[in-house]
């Protein structure tokens, strides 16, 4: 691909603006910019998930078919970032968010029906699923915000949807398969 940043500082965005890929400058608290900075947060988040599953790994050989499922979503979320920033690119497809249905459909099916509600927590490991989960909640809403300013492809809007669920469905299998029990919520009891 070649050398993409000769120089890590250019003192352009001092005031407050910063160049699209299309050579447009907007404001950095711009509807597009801070659903590029979400997708940014969300890839980093996925990425400490990552080097936690890799650390519980050779404990827990079972977390190797979420390392295999996620690691790719990385990538598609840079892809997606790409889309932001120039949105004549197109990167992600269908077929990613059907990736992503199939592996939360084969998870569920191990996992059985949820009977209550969960909190994040069990394990440093669950509790990190769901703060990505919760990042791509964060960045779907920022893209439906610069979507109703600036429409964007469905699909990107659908791969941040099922990759929250996915989220969930992972946070949750890494507690079987860690053998912890997952967090339940309890109802606050009525003052007497």
């Amino acid at each position: 691909m070649g050398q993409r940043l000769s120089k890590i500082y250019t003192r352009t965005g001092d005031q407050g603006e910063t160049g699209l890929a299309d050579g447009r400058r907007v404001s950095k608290d711009h509807p597009r910019i801070e659903a590029m900075g979400e997708v940014d947060s969300l890839n980093s988040q996925l990425g400490l998930l990552l080097a936690e599953l890799d650390l519980q790994l050779p404990a827990c050989p079972g977390l190797a078919e979420l390392r295999q499922v996620l690691a790719p979503c990385q990538h598609r979320l840079f892809d997606l970032g790409g889309e932001l920033a120039m949105p004549a690119y197109q990167a992600v497809q269908d077929a990613h968010t059907a990736q992503l249905e199939q592996a939360i459909d084969r998870w569920n099916a191990e996992l059985g029906p949820l009977e209550n509600f969960i909190l994040p927590g069990g394990s440093r490991l669950i509790a990190q699923a769901h703060v990505c989960r919760c990042s791509a909640r964060s960045a779907e809403r920022r893209c439906q915000q610069l979507n109703s300013l600036e429409p964007l492809r469905p699909t990107l809007l659908a791969y941040l949807n099922r990759l929250s669920d996915l989220l969930f469905v992972a946070a949750r299998l890494i507690a079987r398969r860690q053998q912890v029990s997952e967090v339940l919520w309890q109802e606050a009891s009525q003052p007497q």
